[in-house]
């Protein structure tokens, strides 16, 4: 039975050449959800805090994350709980694309761009990888600015275990269940 998919982009701000992946899922999909889902295509291992944000222009005051970000909304802003809140209705009947920022790890704050751009009727289940340009950083190196000066070789405890160019569809693994580190950790 046809049901309809999102097909997503996200890519890692303020990082260049550009780290991104290309995938699709279910529009019945809540935020949390698609939280897993970026983790899993992006290489991330989901053990920092994330939240989404989405507002008119520039101003992204409107948060979509977990309830215990409630207190943590800008002036103005509004949250809604990330198991409340799907695909479905955030669309609603705004065109696509769409965009809103991804923040995950507070303290190193990895921002990405997630685009929402098409919705079309498929019989597939899941999420879906469609495609994808790069590795991931490493989990907790440091944030951009430390990820940038590493691949310039500005950092001496950074030894090059890690492949900046490396990324392989087929290791995509959507739940959870696979995680390739060794080729993003830092030995």
């Amino acid at each position: 039975m046809s049901s309809p998919r999102i097909t997503v982009k996200v890519f890692l701000y303020r990082i260049t050449p550009q780290i991104w992946r290309k995938f699709s899922v279910p529009a019945s999909f809540n935020f949390l959800q698609l939280n897993d889902a970026i983790q899993d295509a992006m290489g991330w291992e989901n053990k920092h805090p994330h939240e989404f944000r989405h507002g008119s222009g520039k101003n992204l005051k409107d948060v979509i994350g977990p309830v215990g970000l409630a207190d943590q909304v800008p002036v103005g802003g509004e949250f809604q709980d990330e198991l409340k809140v799907t695909l479905t209705d955030f669309i609603g009947k705004k065109r696509l694309p769409l965009r809103l920022l991804y923040r995950y790890d507070f303290a190193e704050d990895w921002i990405h761009e997630v685009v929402l751009e098409k919705k079309e009727d498929s019989d597939l289940e899941g999420p879906i990888m469609i495609d994808g340009a790069r590795a991931c950083p490493p989990e907790d190196f440091g944030g951009v600015f430390q990820y940038m000066e590493a691949l310039q070789g500005q950092i001496g405890w950074y030894r090059g275990e890690y492949d900046p160019e490396a990324f392989d569809i087929k290791e995509v693994v959507f739940g959870g269940k696979k995680r390739n580190p060794k080729k993003r950790k830092l030995r």
